[in-house]
């Protein structure tokens, strides 16, 4: 399964992804407990869901109101109380990183060490109710589990009022944060991704693409956001069946012309024992009318690089094609001339040497070398590469 988080409509926050997980199937009591719950340290708080239309869309709003705002504490102080909430292990392993993401980012942004920077906004009780939440209902849905892809986050515009004044949008924690990510200024006048959203998002994300891969949906998340726009201002959240590798092959070919009829017995069996779902060789003329080979294996994605790396070796091939996308696995190459004695005559021959990783899969003489001190010593041209080799 894969899982999609589409944050280009509306930004993130974390109370958004907590109603998508919800939309998805996350048990909204559970989540409503375990935030009112692991908050209570920081400040009460209330914990509320409610299904709502956002310019046409049904999506689920989790309210987190903050009934209660303790003084700020420093970072240490902070993880040591998240240290002793009675918390799953992973949540709260995971619930610890997003929180030094976000204190990373301050700590740079005002110039401050991990151990003197203050928490205000994100380390306020519905703060910490949004991380915990959306990190519970992560593991609660098996999404550890899965592959998730973010999309570019919509951050918003104009300014927005916080602890340290009157700033700009993107925050510039929220731009620390995103560091590495794809963001995109818009389509409107406000805040849209919030540092914790922002931060859970970093940390939950496998990869990070700018469009949707070939998925095939199964359902669909949407989480709402507080304020109401001309847009619908909703957190999408995919969930699709596997993306069914089953279906998509990658076929791989080279051409041979200088392996026997056993070394290309035992290429063949060693290709299938690398998991190849197919392998066939097929006689072809090549160029300068030389007789060959055409190696064709048909593989799963994932096994592709291990079945290339595998016939680079034992082939010495310099080009591998790979169909229906058409990439070439080129080995480095470098070539080096030596001077051979052959029947009283001195002969420079040119070797094609290849590399794969630093280590040499081939080293060859060139053809036309061969054919030319053939055709001047009268010697045959199989004679002749013998001889050099």
């Amino acid at each position: 399964m894969t899982i999609i988080i589409d944050p280009q409509g509306s930004g993130i926050a974390g109370n958004m992804l907590i109603g998508a997980f919800v939309d998805l199937g996350a048990d909204a009591n559970e989540l409503k407990e375990i935030m009112e719950k692991t908050a209570y340290e920081f400040g009460k708080v209330d914990v509320t869901f409610e299904k709502v239309s956002k310019q046409g869309i049904d999506s689920t709003f989790c309210h987190v109101e903050m009934l209660e705002h303790k003084q700020s504490i420093n970072f240490p102080e902070f993880i040591e109380k998240i240290n002793n909430l009675d918390l799953d292990e992973n949540v709260k392993e995971t619930s610890i990183k997003v929180f030094e993401r976000i204190a990373k980012a301050e700590s740079k942004v005002h110039g401050k060490t991990l151990e003197t920077v203050h928490f205000h906004e994100v380390g306020a009780s519905d703060a910490v109710a949004d991380v915990i939440g959306s990190i519970y209902a992560y593991y609660s849905l098996g999404l550890n589990n899965q592959k998730v892809i973010g999309l570019p986050i919509a951050v918003g515009g104009g300014r927005v009022k916080t602890a340290h004044g009157i700033i700009p949008v993107p925050a510039p924690a929220v731009v620390e944060i995103l560091t590495g990510a794809k963001m995109i200024g818009g389509p409107i006048d406000s805040e849209l991704a919030t540092p914790t959203g922002s931060a859970i998002y970093m940390e939950i994300c496998d990869e990070i693409k700018e469009f949707i891969p070939q998925i095939k949906p199964k359902k669909v998340g949407y989480g709402a956001g507080r304020k109401d726009f001309d847009h619908p201002n909703v957190l999408r959240v995919i969930e699709s069946s596997d993306m069914s590798e089953s279906d998509k092959i990658d076929v791989i070919e080279t051409n041979i012309d200088h392996l026997t009829g056993e070394e290309i017995g035992y290429l063949f069996d060693k290709i299938l024992s690398k998991g190849a779902s197919d392998v066939s060789i097929t006689p072809i003329i090549m160029k300068k009318n030389r007789q060959g080979s055409l190696l064709k294996v048909i593989s799963r994605k994932e096994k592709r690089e291990e079945i290339i790396d595998t016939i680079f070796k034992e082939t010495g091939s310099l080009g591998i094609r790979i169909a229906p996308n058409m990439h070439r696995g080129i080995a480095k190459r470098e070539f080096e001339t030596k001077t051979f004695e052959i029947n009283g005559n001195e002969y420079d021959v040119t070797f094609k040497i290849g590399y794969v990783n630093g280590e040499i899969i081939s080293k060859r003489p060139e053809y036309e070398d061969l054919k030319r001190i053939a055709e001047d010593s009268g010697l045959a041209l199989r004679k002749v590469k013998e001889i050099i080799q």
